[in-house]
């Protein structure tokens, strides 16, 4: 990364940690865009050259994501299946970030089931994501997939991953470790993958 490339990663970092801490000392609706920016030492305007709303800092590594599934799908080897590659995408993930598995995703969780703007942010990008992703998968396997099953698997996949954050992350104040917060997201994402998943699996 060049020095200006790394300045605005942190400036970018500065302004999720300031979102995180605000968020849980004030509470989502009073804190201000004009609060975090000031929190991460920026001005007001420049916050818009981040993040597009108040929003959008709670799901900062959609880009990520999305970045891990095409990878996935475009690294797969010869006998990998469709559910081999986002089981794949999904250790990648956990991998390169702890956004699964962190407080902040705790606290995105708790944030969704409370603030309608943010559950609907919430659930725009899921859809956005997984609509990408399945488009991508059923070109790299047409003789399998199609756009609608691919859509499906990507759905259930999604689902899978979304269920079991909402169960291991539900208590901010008793958060499972990272490491087992992974395992048990891959658990679960293989029992919904299942039926798209090598005959030997089963």
């Amino acid at each position: 990364m060049s020095l200006r490339d790394r300045k605005r990663a942190r400036t970018r970092q500065a302004l999720v940690a300031a979102a995180a801490d605000l968020f849980e000392r004030h509470g989502y609706e009073r804190t201000t865009i004009a609060d975090i920016a000031a929190a991460a030492e920026i001005g007001t305007r420049t916050f818009f050259s981040y993040f597009p709303t108040k929003e959008d800092l709670l799901f900062p590594e959609t880009d990520a994501r999305l970045r891990a599934a095409e990878e996935a799908i475009d690294g797969r080897k010869p006998d990998d299946r469709p559910a081999d590659v986002l089981l794949t995408a999904l250790k990648i993930v956990g991998e390169d970030s702890d956004d699964l598995s962190s407080r902040y995703a705790a606290l995105r969780l708790y944030l969704v089931r409370r603030v309608p703007a943010v559950r609907g942010r919430a659930l725009q990008i899921q859809a956005e994501v997984s609509r990408e992703i399945a488009r991508h998968l059923a070109a790299a396997f047409p003789d399998e997939l199609d756009e609608v099953t691919a859509a499906a698997m990507v759905g259930a996949f999604t689902g899978a991953v979304t269920g079991a954050l909402q169960v291991l992350l539900e208590d901010l104040d008793a958060l499972p470790a990272p490491d087992v917060v992974q395992a048990a997201v891959e658990r679960a994402t293989a029992v919904a993958l299942r039926p798209w998943s090598h005959p030997d699996s089963h």
